[in-house]
């Protein structure tokens, strides 16, 4: 199954493209999803978009063989991607993708629900930090709460509120819930941000695995993995497969959390043009 488990990144200031190129591209994805690419303004933004569904299509192609005409890919109310195929050597398969900033990255399991969640840390403008931190104070436990406050300069309080705003994201990106109501009682503990845990209630969530890395160039990404169980019922409703027996589900929970790989998109754009 750990063929299954992929991790990739793709770096977007590497990508200049001409408009000519920037449609050659888009062509190159179902017509079906043209319109969720080309309905943003700004070209970083359709360049978010567009590279967030190629990588969705070459890593379906890429772990399950499927033929890109075969690969029907749809989306939950809530916007989490999933897979509607039947016949799958991993039928549990599932993936995740999320960008900001720079970045773009999609991660895959094939047993757990996989949340990914990219954040750079920008720094606000218009508003002092403690500002805009502020903002965000009701989603954070008190522990949370006062490890940012207290993490040092300006600079380091920034960083360590993004650090765990993207490990919530990922929680709740991982169960296709869409809402961030209640992220409160979620309260995430890590050792310099390594072995990282997390409490619903007090009650520790033995049933869930998170990390966090650094991507370089002031971004960082977390993964969070999770027994299909907890999945939102609309995302349930997607799954081929729920009850896993205690054996399958310990491997899935267990597999390596692999490194990311990162894609030029020339890459990805070279295997659908192939196909």
């Amino acid at each position: 199954m750990e063929e299954a488990v992929k991790r990739w990144v793709v770096k977007l200031s590497r990508w200049d493209p001409q408009p000519s190129d920037f449609s050659f591209a888009l062509s190159l994805l179902p017509s079906h999803e043209h319109s969720s690419v080309s309905r943003f303004v700004k070209l970083e933004d359709r360049k978010r978009a567009l590279v967030s569904r190629m990588l969705q299509y070459v890593l379906v192609h890429d772990v399950l063989q499927i033929p890109f005409p075969d690969i029907v890919i749809k989306r939950t109310l809530e916007g989490k991607p999933y897979l509607d195929c039947d016949g799958l050597r991993f039928p549990n398969f599932n993936f995740n993708v999320s960008h900001h900033g720079d970045y773009v990255a999609i991660a895959s399991e094939p047993v757990c629900l996989v949340g990914v969640d990219i954040v750079s840390y920008d720094v606000p403008r218009g508003e002092t930090i403690t500002e805009f931190i502020q903002l965000f104070s009701s989603y954070f436990s008190c522990l949370e709460w006062d490890n940012i406050v207290t993490a040092g300069t300006s600079d380091d309080v920034l960083i360590e509120f993004y650090r765990y705003w993207s490990l919530k994201e990922a929680y709740v990106k991982a169960i296709g819930s869409g809402l961030t109501e209640g992220l409160n009682k979620v309260e995430f503990s890590h050792t310099r941000w390594t072995d990282i845990s997390a409490k619903v209630n007090g009650k520790v969530m033995t049933q869930w695995r998170f990390w966090l890395l650094e991507l370089g160039d002031r971004h960082c990404v977390s993964i969070a993995r999770v027994h299909p169980i907890s999945a939102a019922t609309s995302y349930k409703r997607t799954l081929k497969k729920v009850d896993f027996t205690e054996d399958e589900y310990t491997e899935g929970l267990h597999l390596p959390n692999v490194d990311f790989v990162q894609l030029g998109i020339e890459q990805l754009i070279s295997t659908l043009q192939k196909a």
